[in-house]
């Protein structure tokens, strides 16, 4: 279970209402949506939430979508891998805010939420979709989400995505790896509503999670940094306390 995310200097990775975040504070960096292709080339599955969907309209969370001119060797390194043609996107949601008619959710997605949340939505969905329901409440318990998924053949998993559904599989210990491109743009604060990668729980002091640095590579002004977080298949087995999942 890994990670993908690029961050200003200053630690923004959300523009508040603004589409595409990402491309905006990357840049469009062409290392940058590379490294995006290629982690996506590698996973069974891409995890998002439901506001990343509605703030991203027309994306596909495909290799080829993000950097189409290794679009062929792409696909030859998943059949290499033994993975299916594309990585099936999975959308977390609270509240069951999904939009059908994004060209994502009609090519095909699985959403995943809780049962009372799955019941009304269920029918909206077009026939490619199909629907996990995880517990009874409010609140997705992350740990057995995650456990649903691998159940289902889903084993190597990669989330962009968005800051609060990152704070949720953090907290409940879910995330192994961390890619994070450090893109040389300084974004600001002000009124609007801009998110650092993790949002909807709160670690330090109590609970900081140390990671360990695998590696740092340069690409002009851009640094690519790889981070491993504590060992989670322990906890994972013995179901963590989840966090809450605040996207809707």
């Amino acid at each position: 279970m890994y990670s993908n995310f690029v961050t200003s200097i200053d630690g923004v990775v959300a523009l508040g209402a603004t589409p595409s975040a990402g491309s905006v504070i990357s840049g469009r960096n062409p290392a940058d949506r590379f490294l995006m292709g290629l982690l996506r080339a590698c996973a069974d599955a891409v995890l998002i939430g439901a506001g990343t969907l509605r703030a991203t309209p027309g994306h596909y969370w495909t290799p080829q979508h993000v950097y189409p001119d290794f679009a062929l060797a792409f696909a030859e390194l998943r059949s290499t891998l033994g993975l299916k043609p594309e990585p099936r996107l999975v959308v977390f949601t609270r509240g069951g805010d999904i939009d059908a008619s994004h060209p994502a959710i009609r090519a095909g997605a699985t959403i995943l939420t809780t049962t009372r949340v799955g019941r009304a939505t269920s029918g909206r969905l077009p026939d490619s979709c199909d629907l996990i329901e995880v517990g009874n409440g409010e609140i997705l318990d992350m740990p057995q989400a995650i456990g649903e998924l691998m159940s289902r053949g889903y084993e190597i998993l990669l989330t962009e995505g968005g800051p609060h559904l990152m704070g949720a599989l953090i907290a409940g210990r879910c995330l192994d790896e961390v890619f994070l491109t450090l893109s040389p743009v300084i974004a600001g604060r002000d009124r609007d509503s801009r998110l650092g990668m993790v949002a909807g729980v709160e670690l330090l002091p109590g609970a900081g999670v140390w990671s360990r640095l695998l590696s740092l590579r340069r690409h002009g002004d851009y640094l690519f940094l790889r981070y491993a977080l504590p060992k989670a298949d322990q906890l994972l087995r013995s179901r963590a306390r989840p966090g809450p999942l605040a996207t809707s």
